[in-house]
């Protein structure tokens, strides 16, 4: 594995303008590691080789000019599939857009090329962002870097896996209920939820538009930083964007102090249906931003505990409308029944064709919530609970800075362990869920293993809207803190990563 890929974003920027390395070169060794191991971590639907060489060798003759766009200008960079793009399919993770092409890039896409930075690929993804493991994918499931037999997390876990097995410095994701967030936390990395509206959605194939969220997953808090600082601001395309002037959250990143800051520990999520080994490194890392300056206070935020039901009520019936223009009549996959058929029959053909068990299971739930004589009783029912939430939310920011809890109940589970249980899939967003209902920031970093079975853990710090630089603040903070604690990074600690042929023989058995 060529050292270019274990370098931060932030390691090659600065060899890029030192005059140390070429984009070409760095884009060069992550698409040879893709090359080496995707085939079995499946983090990639699509890597276009050729267009990401010639995006490297343009930034090159730019900063040979002195016309670099951004600091960024030449490091390359994963993009999840619910991201549209005009030269690589943008397929959802689903059947049903198999092959599609974009005419157009979604805004923060179009952003990564307007500061310089090389596209390498499409990440895999749960079926329209649906799904907890990147096992709905319609495609296969990614595989996680520390255990192939393990999930990544999902619905992003195509990008998280890339990121965690080195085959992207970086990545966009989107996070809906937790699906940058949880797989950061299962794969020991970075992942961040901006504030809703922080981020255009213009672009994102939408799942639950009033949730949705586009972020960026790093192996470290700067990183994440620096490509947030690349993809925020306001977009006159999506009606929801903040018009906000927003500050640098690298320099928040980089000034890190946790001097009288005071950190909220949720009680409602500190304990009760968490895994030993994740609460054991909650618990020692609250310790340790305590020695370092911080104020912990327990804050009870009651409404938390219906989040989950509520949003499993909201989401559906979100996604069975938003799904509704995938009909086979204006793009896409069609199915023509034999001997032919009215415009509903193909429609239900290719629907049914196309979609996932998981897509079909929400699309029916949210289409049961949304029907006439129970809109009342389940929808509206839910949104009430959701201004519960962001009541607590607010009462809770008054007395503290930043949140803390243990990011996921559990690490990783055995691909194929929760497939039959999709309620317990559910179950497992309690900790993520919260925020996006109240448009809220969070962020997830690696905060060890986990005793139980030596799989990542991570730590989630939740901010007020509009306050994420809290987060790049306080986790910045605790990353030096533990990574000083460690000798390095934890992902360094996944010696598998390091072999010829990118993993070890006892990871590639499950075994550890």
């Amino acid at each position: 594995m060529s050292e270019l890929t274990h370098h931060t974003a932030a390691e090659l920027a600065d060899a890029l303008a030192s005059g140390a390395t070429t984009s070409v070169a760095i884009t060069q060794a992550h698409l040879d590691r893709i090359a080496e191991i995707d085939a079995d971590v499946h983090a990639y639907l699509h890597v276009n080789a050729e267009v990401s060489l010639a995006a490297a060798q343009a930034s090159d003759e730019r900063r040979a000019a002195g016309k670099t766009l951004n600091a960024l200008d030449g490091v390359p960079v994963a993009i999840k599939d619910v991201l549209v793009t005009t030269d690589m399919p943008s397929t959802a993770g689903s059947k049903i857009l198999e092959g599609w092409m974009s005419p157009y890039d979604a805004t923060p896409v179009r952003k990564l090329r307007e500061a310089g930075l090389i596209p390498l690929g499409k990440t895999n993804m749960d079926e329209f962002a649906m799904g907890s493991s990147t096992e709905h994918s319609a495609y296969g499931p990614t595989r996680n870097p520390w255990d192939l037999t393990r999930i990544p997390g999902g619905s992003g876990g195509g990008s998280a896996a890339a990121v965690a097995a080195f085959e992207a410095p970086f990545a966009l994701g989107s996070d809906t209920g937790g699906s940058i967030r949880q797989p950061a936390h299962v794969t020991g990395t970075v992942g961040v939820k901006p504030t809703y509206g922080g981020v255009s959605r213009y672009g994102a194939i939408a799942l639950a538009s009033s949730l949705d969220q586009i972020g960026p997953c790093s192996r470290t808090v700067l990183d994440a930083a620096l490509l947030h600082d690349v993809i925020k601001g306001h977009d006159r395309h999506d009606s929801t964007s903040l018009t906000d002037n927003w500050p640098s959250f690298a320099d928040a990143a980089r000034h890190a102090n946790l001097t009288g800051v005071r950190i909220g520990v949720i009680k409602q999520l500190n304990g009760d249906g968490f895994q030993a080994g994740v609460m054991a490194r909650f618990r020692e890392s609250l310790d340790m931003l305590a020695a370092n300056g911080a104020e912990i206070v327990e804050v009870d935020l009651p409404a938390i505990e219906h989040a989950v039901a509520a949003y499993y009520l909201i989401l559906p019936a979100e996604a069975s409308s938003n799904l509704a223009k995938f009909d086979s009549v204006r793009f896409g996959m069609r199915v023509t029944p034999t001997g032919g058929g009215t415009v509903e029959q193909v429609m239900s053909a290719t629907r049914d064709a196309g979609f996932g068990a998981e897509v079909k299971r929400r699309i029916i739930l949210g289409t049961y919530a949304l029907s006439a004589g129970y809109y009342d009783a389940y929808y509206g029912s839910a949104q009430k609970v959701r201004t519960l939430v962001q009541q607590d939310f607010a009462n809770a920011f008054a007395g503290v800075d930043v949140l803390a809890s243990p990011t996921a109940p559990t690490t990783a589970w055995k691909l194929g362990e929760q497939l039959d249980d999709p309620l317990a899939m559910w179950r497992g967003d309690v900790a993520t869920i919260p925020a996006n209902l109240a448009g809220i920031p969070g962020i997830s970093i690696p905060a060890g293993l986990a005793e139980e079975d030596g799989m990542p853990v991570g730590i989630q710090f939740l901010a007020p809207a509009r306050e994420d630089a809290r987060l790049y603040n306080v986790a910045g903070a605790l990353e030096s803190l533990l990574t000083t604690t460690w000798g390095g990074s934890l992902l360094s600690q996944n010696r598998g990563l390091d072999t010829p042929g990118g993993y070890s023989t006892s990871v590639k058995g499950g075994a550890r």
